[in-house]
């Protein structure tokens, strides 16, 4: 029997070719039905006001293993924006998990006992951008969660890396030395 798994953490961040607003930033965390994570898991189907959570679905009819929960860290305002993320998301989601458990990243053995919580970064300008670039929102979600799940599977950074890279890692938006937003 494989050792259980509480709870494991990881982010990614993956830019939009020029032009677009499909820049994806998920957070991810991954962990066993019967632990923390199952229980956050659960509780995320009461839903709440503008942060709609749905299952990742690769089809009608075809949920993905490990269930996964997807959440909008951003308000809900529209149905375009209900769509995006019900739709090009949700499948560049879905496709990343099941790619995670044919690739090995997360295990196949253990996909019925694990669940997974995604947090999904989706730039409230997607849905009024005429020239949306779905092939490219498609990509960037794709992307940035396989890397978030391997992230979160090899627990990376580790923290000897976080400490070695302290004074030479510095966030995207905001430099703490000069107190300047980048």
């Amino acid at each position: 029997m494989s050792e259980r798994m509480l709870f494991k953490t990881g982010e990614a961040t993956v830019f939009a070719k020029e032009g677009q607003y499909t820049d994806a930033m998920p957070e991810v965390l991954i962990g066993d039905v019967g632990g923390p994570v199952g229980q956050a898991f659960a509780n995320m189907m009461a839903q709440s006001a503008g942060h709609t959570c749905m299952f990742a679905v690769r089809a009608c009819n075809y949920q993905v293993r490990p269930a996964t929960m997807m959440a909008t860290k951003v308000t809900i305002k529209n149905s375009a924006y209900v769509n995006l993320f019900g739709g090009v998301v949700q499948s560049a989601t879905a496709d990343a998990v099941v790619d995670c458990v044919a690739e090995g990243v997360l295990p196949k053995g253990q996909a019925d006992n694990l669940c997974i919580i995604c947090l999904i970064w989706l730039d409230p300008r997607c849905a009024a951008d005429p020239k949306l670039d779905h092939d490219d929102l498609y990509r960037t979600n794709y992307e940035a969660t396989k890397l978030a799940i391997g992230r979160a599977m090899r627990g990376e950074p580790t923290v000897d890396e976080l400490i070695a890279t302290r004074k030479t890692i510095k966030h995207d938006m905001f430099d703490a030395a000069t107190g300047k937003w980048l």
